[in-house]
């Protein structure tokens, strides 16, 4: 693919992020290796990051790498977070993803602003009443319970109804978390919060990352300026009896 800085400095992020000695492959492909205390994923799960043309994998135990090997060998890097293909090749158990991930260059970020936002802490009542006033995927999906920023919010009158900030992961990265309330979404709400999440984020020297699935989340970062990267797919898979 070429040199991209913003690819080299998210692949460094997720190589710190796995653990244990592991590198994007120059040639493509995807390297699995095994990692109990990975970061990739849930504990105990399958990891799988792609980021430009190559991908990393961990795995929980010895007796997951030879299969989870079979199924990523040979398969081109678009498909290697394909819950169909992974599924088909491996006995999977659950699965979380694919989600894409985005990422800034602070040079093509474009901040958006036009309504007042408040900073406020992470642990404001009217951030966890926001929280409380959608569904509980909802709440799950946007991440905000785990934010270590401050929140940046937008209100309409006394009640908040956007909120944006950010978590700080191991190796200078920014995972972006945003909410708006159901009934104000489409209205640029989420850009305006999340615009001054990333402001901060990069104020901090961070690297910003977007890890979204519907589609009106993908616009919202596209609309700031980052760019699609990559994907990630976790898997909890069923570990053969003589190795448990």
């Amino acid at each position: 693919m070429g040199d991209d800085p913003l690819i080299d400095r998210a692949r460094r992020v997720w190589v710190e992020l796995a653990g244990v000695p592991v590198a994007f492959p120059g040639a493509g492909g995807a390297e699995v290796v095994v990692a109990g205390g990975s970061l990739l994923c849930p504990p105990g799960w399958v990891g799988i990051v792609a980021i430009g043309d190559a991908a990393i994998a961990t795995v929980p135990a010895d007796g997951v790498a030879a299969p989870v090997r079979r199924a990523l060998g040979g398969v081109p890097v678009p498909a290697l977070t394909d819950p169909d293909r992974f599924r088909a090749a491996v006995p999977v158990v659950d699965l979380l993803g694919p989600a894409t991930l985005a990422y800034l260059d602070e040079r093509e970020f474009r901040p958006a602003g036009s309504a007042a936002v408040e900073r406020i802490p992470r642990d404001h009542p009217d951030l966890v009443a926001l929280l409380a006033s959608v569904s509980d995927a909802d709440a799950q999906e946007c991440g905000l319970r785990g934010i270590t920023s401050p929140a940046f919010v937008v209100r309409d009158g006394t009640r908040t109804v956007a909120a944006a900030g950010y978590e700080w992961w191991p190796g200078g990265m920014a995972h972006i978390c945003v909410l708006t309330a159901p009934d104000l979404r489409g209205r640029g709400l989420a850009r305006i919060v999340a615009s001054a999440a990333v402001a901060d984020g990069l104020r901090n020297g961070l690297l910003p990352q977007w890890r979204a699935r519907p589609e009106p989340s993908r616009r919202v970062a596209r609309a700031l300026g980052f760019r699609q990267l990559g994907s990630q797919l976790s898997a909890w898979v069923q570990v053969p009896q003589n190795v448990r």
